[in-house]
């Protein structure tokens, strides 16, 4: 025999399968490698895997893409039946099974080659070869997301190929997305991965305090906390409190960038007056910050830009600017996360933020001076959108194509695909999709997602809370995943309003 069979001989199948795998069903019309359809004789549910013996490989495992009940009931017998008549249905129950393969000697997923029999009876497939055919192995190097659905098989990821090849989390709000992330990141705090996380609404430092898991016993998942691995920066420290400040040097920003700040229309207009004045108070007194700036243009008779005056006492009014910036090595050090909590932070201020970080660590990845890590955007739409553009626009598009080079990940979250730059988007070869909606939203993940069969693109819209289609990280095809419980607290939980 031809391939390899991963099940025990015929008559031994045939005694286990009596006690705990069942027949459901039979092929039938015209069969072929990559589908073929079955009689369905036992209840059985779209997405789940089953069996069919293949004369030349052995056992090969599909997946229930369709069911349907089919009969000859008519609109005739149908008038009968409102009169309240007796009428006999004829109705059998049908389905279309996706081939999804074998593993061959080498340990290669394949599909026949040649047609499966007509006829062939289909079992609900064993656990052993589901965990062969799909790849699911315990491994130093996999992320815990959760279980098969449907099954006791815990579903692992590979941390360095989402690190090394993108991710996104996509979902419509409510669907679990934050929620989903955070189960991520556990997983990678707990194998020291060095992350950054921007966080614009400050969901993630929760992340720090042990939560409540539900189901845990199932999950085999109990309540942590990671304080011992984070740190919390911000901009606003009196809001967000127990944060460490995130601060900028005025005097080493670029003039277009403090003008971009000022959101100044006609920026060029001020260009040469800013530069003046930064230039002669470097000369004249070295180092200075902004309010040095402010009193030298107030005491130029010469100059009477007064818009420039009131924009830079606005952005000193935002508390951003200090003598001694926030150093890069210690908002990325090896095996530890930093939180960048930008609650309470101005999107127009977020975005020059979040755009100064990214590019710095961009650099100095490059360059080798800060660990290989990964970067985690919430809300990303904000801040890599597909049309119009934003400040950190351009740095998303440059660590989407070339940060994989460096050892730089990304990790998109978003509750509108649509929205995010495509040539963002397409890069994340791993994807975690819960419940979406929109229809713009479900065209994005058409494009996005490689092995997403019909079923699955419909199996989107219907997904309750809790469960995801993951896509990519060493994963052989899509799957079906209820998302394992949190052990930390969730912090992107709906306020109450009664």
């Amino acid at each position: 025999m031809d391939g390899i069979s991963l099940t025990e001989p015929e008559e031994d199948f045939q005694a286990e399968e009596t006690q705990s795998y069942g027949r459901v069903g039979v092929t039938f019309g015209d069969v072929g490698t990559a589908s073929l359809k079955f009689n369905i004789s036992a209840s059985v549910d779209k997405g789940e895997y089953v069996q069919i013996s293949h004369p030349e490989i052995g056992w090969v495992l599909g997946q229930i893409d369709k069911v349907e009940r089919k009969s000859d009931l008519s609109i005739e017998k149908a008038r009968k039946l409102n009169r309240g008549e007796d009428v006999e249905i004829d109705e059998t129950v049908e389905g279309k099974i996706n081939v999804i393969g074998y593993r061959d000697d080498n340990g290669l997923l394949r599909v026949p080659g040649n047609p499966f029999s007509a006829g062939e009876p289909v079992y609900t497939a064993q656990e052993k070869l589901i965990r062969e055919v799909l790849g699911l192995k315990e491994s130093k190097e996999g992320a815990y997301i959760g279980k098969l659905r449907g099954h006791d098989i815990k579903v692992n990821m590979n941390i360095n190929t989402i690190a090394q090849k993108h991710l996104s989390v996509l979902a419509k709000t409510g669907s679990g997305k934050s929620y989903t992330t955070g189960v991520i990141i556990e997983e990678m705090l707990k194998n020291d991965v060095t992350m950054v996380i921007l966080d614009p609404h400050g969901e993630y430092t929760s992340l720090a305090k042990p939560g409540n898991p539900k189901s845990s016993d199932r999950f085999d998942v109990r309540a942590r906390g990671y304080g011992n691995k984070i740190t919390e920066f911000s901009p606003n420290p009196e809001i967000n409190k127990g944060a460490r400040p995130l601060k900028f040097t005025f005097r080493n920003m670029e003039a277009k960038e403090i003008l971009q700040m000022c959101d100044l229309n006609k920026r060029q207009s001020y260009i040469s007056s800013l530069e003046s004045a930064r230039s002669k108070l470097s000369v004249k007194q070295g180092p200075f910050d902004i309010t040095d700036v402010i009193k030298f243009l107030k005491g130029n008779e010469e100059n009477e830009s007064t818009t420039l005056i009131k924009a830079l006492e606005r952005l000193k009014k935002k508390k951003i600017f200090a003598e001694k910036g926030s150093r890069m090595d210690e908002i990325v050090k090896k095996g530890r996360t930093s939180i960048i909590n930008l609650k309470g932070t101005p999107p127009d201020m977020q975005g020059f933020i979040v755009d100064k970080l990214a590019t710095s660590v961009f650099e100095l990845r490059k360059r080798g001076k800060i660990p290989p890590l990964i970067m985690f955007a919430e809300e990303a739409h904000n801040f890599c959108p597909q049309t119009g553009k934003v400040e950190c626009s351009d740095i998303f598009r440059t660590i989407a194509s070339e940060g994989r080079k460096f050892g730089l990940g990304l990790g998109i979250i978003t509750q509108r695909p649509a929205k995010v730059d495509k040539n963002v988007l397409s890069q994340c070869n791993t994807q975690i999709i819960l419940k979406v909606t929109n229809p713009n939203d479900l065209k994005a993940l058409e494009k996005s997602v490689e092995g997403m069969t019909k079923g699955m693109k419909e199996e989107i819209k219907r997904l309750p809370v809790g469960e995801a289609i993951l896509s990519g990280a060493g994963l052989s095809e899509p799957l079906l995943v209820q998302v394992r419980p949190r052990e930390t607290k969730d912090g992107g939980e709906s306020i109450k309003v009664i």
